[in-house]
């Protein structure tokens, strides 16, 4: 009786694959300074340097405008912004887009987003530790450490109480 060596192959990708989407499945803590970068707005061309940021609580969020979770994440973001945005916290969008910010300004311009929408580079997607999937966030505190990393879409509660344990 001969073994069929496809079944071992077979059963082996069905692992591998089940360990890659079941893995983030929850945010992960990170115990690592921000990144530093500067990066063009989507809207208007000019520069935002990471500097200008200090001291504030951030959620830093990788999307593109062809993701429908990153869409559906994009209300929620809103609202935080709305909701912390006086009290030393903002989101940072940074859009993975390859057809330049045309399409990321009306996005931005349908939708109402209240907060910095930057073009993102091959060098801050590295930095971060290589974005495999959007969309993906990063909570910073203010003294820039990254706290907290949530792969995949995160519903508006998890991201508002992880805020409000950061402020003061």
């Amino acid at each position: 009786m001969k073994k069929n060596p496809l079944k071992k192959i077979n059963f082996f990708l069905v692992m591998v694959l089940l360990a890659l989407f079941l893995a983030p499945v929850s945010p992960s803590s990170a115990a690592a300074t921000m990144p530093h970068f500067t990066l063009k707005s989507a809207t208007d061309g000019k520069t935002l340097d990471s500097n200008e940021l200090q001291g504030k609580i951030m959620l830093v969020t990788f999307f593109a405008t062809w993701c429908p979770p990153c869409m559906q994440e994009i209300p929620s973001l809103i609202d935080l912004q709305k909701q912390f945005g006086e009290k030393g916290f903002t989101v940072v969008a940074i859009s993975v887009d390859q057809g330049g910010a045309s399409p990321v300004k009306k996005v931005i311009e349908k939708t109402g987003i209240n907060y910095p929408v930057l073009m993102a580079d091959s060098k801050v997607t590295s930095d971060f530790g290589g974005i495999v999937g959007i969309p993906t966030s990063f909570l910073v505190n203010q003294q820039g450490n990254v706290i907290k990393n949530y792969p995949g879409y995160v519903g508006h509660t998890v991201f508002a109480q992880d805020i409000q344990q950061l402020l003061p």
